[in-house]
């Protein structure tokens, strides 16, 4: 009797368990929601977009342009999110985020536009999804969510990031601001197939590979849904950005018309390739294209860049001569393919990409080109059809340039300095070591500054107040070399003003210098190596002037 007992509760408690554990789902089973649909569920695809939490994706295109999505998850008693990005970056990404408070209490559904990484930049009731109204609904059932919207548009983009919350915290008014995730996933999908290509979990880059029905390679055929002018089958191809998936195909048409076709990601903003005559964004034109994700709009002009700001770069202005009616863009597999023709005998071999910010594009009637997001300078011999990137040798005229400062200005300048103040005593060898070694220091700093300027006019960056110091530093050098020539003799009345001049300028110039090549280093972002590596030999300098000032008043 007591056996049975104990049996009966051993059963009775498995039972309970069993019974009280949250309801499964997978794609072998039906889909039976306690709440209507607008829509059709029998013929929906189904995929487990991310295992390690449960999460059943449903959709099916219903129409045209109308495409139906269920998300299925487990209730993790925070919010869960489907975000459609075009890279597989959240940056840039808008997402259908849903929530039901624990019991089922409260709960909403809202798109987010991602802006940026942190909270403040995700923002509610923005975004590029085009939501059906009224469609979207999340719904508690046995422990999982349901988060059923639609979309329009004519094909989702093939890049989506799954995520969870944090326990226990959910957007709520009136700012609905979203918490960091605690979990996230990136996958991409081919819709026509229902499957899955490669997905990303927290950390990885998002880099498109040519498993993917959006990437482009030069291993793969064009194969465009537009017909085109030319003859693609002899087109030159090689990858020009490899961070952004750029592909640049090209060939000389004939014996002055040169045809091009760029393959890129749609960053659901504006592309350009810019023909630059030295690599530097000011005083190149560019062929720039956009088509909004949701393929409403579209448009390409030819700018000139005039300068750095959005209204010195002018539309329908250039050097290109662009033969009529041979330009277009067009959007397939979430890439831009971008064609035109130029006539010239030879095109410019540097070249300059770049792609906009999210979601905006020029408009009418200015059609203003907002600043770019990103780009890249590279150089193209169409010969051999090989490049090389403008960024290595920028970055060796940017460390020379500091180098340079740094020795001249920083050190050697310094070093005279302490020669002509302690070791006057070794005279004349004080004089000539202190002329050699500031001779030597002014020499490397006109170089150093010359290297400046021309990396200026190659990047264009706005560097004013270091350019300021720097001439400053150069002409309180030149001054400092004119007093040298034109030193009174030490009888001479005039001399004391002149020891006046020549010293405090010296102190102006040393501190000046100082301050520029810190505050250089950090424009560079060259870390902190480079400031521990100067200030450790800035404070052997400064404990060497110590020591001997020390001396030199208890000699006195």
């Amino acid at each position: 009797m007591k056996a049975s007992l104990t049996l009966l509760f051993i059963i009775t408690f498995l039972g309970s368990i069993f019974l009280a554990s949250p309801e499964a789902d997978s794609c072998t089973t039906n889909l039976s929601l306690n709440v209507p649909i607008l829509f059709d569920t029998a013929n929906l695809h189904c995929l487990s977009v991310w295992d390690a939490q449960s999460f059943i994706l449903r959709y099916v295109q219903t129409s045209a342009n109308i495409w139906s999505f269920v998300l299925s998850t487990p209730d993790t008693n925070s919010y869960i999110a489907m975000g459609f990005s075009v890279s597989g970056a959240m940056v840039g990404s808008s997402a259908m985020v849903g929530w039901v408070a624990s019991r089922g209490a409260s709960g909403g559904i809202k798109q987010y536009y991602l802006g940026g990484v942190t909270p403040n930049q995700v923002v509610p009731d923005k975004g590029n999804l085009q939501v059906i109204a009224n469609s979207s609904f999340i719904t508690l059932q046995s422990s999982r969510l349901f988060m059923v919207f639609q979309l329009e548009i004519a094909e989702p983009l093939s890049w989506l990031i799954f995520a969870t919350g944090s326990t226990g915290l959910f957007p709520a008014a009136p700012s609905f601001t979203l918490t960091k995730h605690l979990d996230k996933v990136s996958t991409r999908i081919d819709y026509s197939k229902a499957n899955i290509g490669s997905s990303q979990g927290v950390g990885n880059s998002s880099q498109v590979d040519g498993s993917s029905s959006q990437a482009d390679s030069c291993s793969s055929n064009l194969n465009l849904s537009v017909p085109l002018l030319f003859d693609t089958t002899k087109l030159h191809c090689l990858p020009v950005w490899n961070a952004q998936g750029y592909i640049l195909r090209y060939s000389q048409t004939s014996t002055n018309i040169w045809s091009f076709i760029l393959s890129a990601p749609n960053p659901n903003s504006y592309i350009a390739m810019g023909f630059s005559p030295n690599g530097a964004m000011m005083g190149s034109s560019a062929i720039v294209g956009w088509i909004s994700s949701s393929g409403a709009g579209g448009g390409m002009k030819q700018y000139y860049l005039t300068g750095l700001t959005p209204s010195q770069v002018v539309p329908d202005r250039g050097n290109l001569k662009v033969l009529t009616n041979s330009t277009f863009i067009t959007s397939q597999s979430s890439r831009l393919y971008m064609a035109f023709q130029l006539e010239t005998n030879q095109p410019l071999s540097r070249l300059i990409y770049g792609f906009g910010p999210n979601g905006i594009f020029p408009s009418a009637p200015s059609f203003a080109l907002t600043q770019h997001q990103d780009k890249i300078s590279i150089t193209l011999n169409y010969g051999t059809g090989s490049t090389s990137s403008a960024s290595n040798s920028y970055m060796n005229l940017k460390r020379s340039h500091g180098v340079l400062n740094i020795l001249g200005w920083g050190i050697l300048i310094i070093m005279g300095a302490i020669v002509a103040r302690y070791f006057k005593e070794w005279d004349p060898f004080w004089f000539y070591f202190h002329a050699s070694v500031q001779s030597l220091g002014f020499v490397l700093g006109v170089i150093g500054v010359i290297s400046g300027l021309v990396l200026n006019n190659q990047l264009h960056v706005d560097v004013s107040l270091h350019k300021a110091l720097g001439i400053i530093i150069l002409v309180l050098g030149c001054l400092q070399i004119m007093a040298l020539v034109g030193r009174p003799k030490k009888e001479s009345k005039v001399r004391k003003y002149w020891n006046l001049y020549h010293h405090n300028m010296g102190r102006i110039l040393i501190v000046l210098a100082v301050a520029n090549i810190f505050y250089g280093i950090q424009l560079g972002k060259e870390g902190s190596g480079w400031n521990i590596g100067y200030g450790i030999v800035l404070a052997v300098l400064l404990t060497m002037a110590i020591t001997f000032e020390t001396q030199l008043c208890s000699r006195d």
